[in-house]
């Protein structure tokens, strides 16, 4: 049995982009990796996150809004910060191995078109360039 890679993925409210990023790294590949999101400043789920999520398919039981003092003394492999401001507090979490900092515009607050449908399409790329880059032996 192989050890997984714990990853945690962390933005300000754990309403939209750390939420597709937890079930999007779940859907391309529970295999290596384990996935958990979190909120400096959690909120709920935004219903447009389960909304998107669930029309491309992937499951979404068990997503809700977490605060990152829930992984207290827990040890990750990557936490990766999808905003600038998660950037900023989340520098020194204790047992992190490496950071990393993504940016993605926040779709709840965006006036865009679709702003939800293409953030869920840039954090999916992101993370399938990380797991292809990650896995390869």
């Amino acid at each position: 049995m192989t050890v997984k890679t714990r990853v945690l993925f962390v933005c300000t409210a754990n309403a939209a982009r750390s939420q597709f990023a937890e079930a999007l790294l779940r859907h391309i590949d529970s295999e290596h990796f384990d996935a958990f999101s979190a909120g400096t400043a959690p909120g709920e789920v935004d219903p447009r996150s389960l909304a998107e999520l669930e029309h491309l398919g992937i499951r979404t039981e068990g997503l809700r809004s977490k605060s990152v003092d829930e992984f207290a003394g827990e040890r990750f492999d990557y936490v990766i910060t999808l905003c600038d401001k998660a950037a900023l507090e989340c520098h020194a979490l204790p047992g992190a191995g490496a950071v990393l900092a993504w940016h993605f515009e926040d779709p709840v607050i965006s006036t865009k078109p679709d702003a939800f449908r293409h953030a869920a399409q840039e954090i999916a790329e992101r993370i399938k360039i990380f797991v292809l880059v990650k896995t390869k032996r």
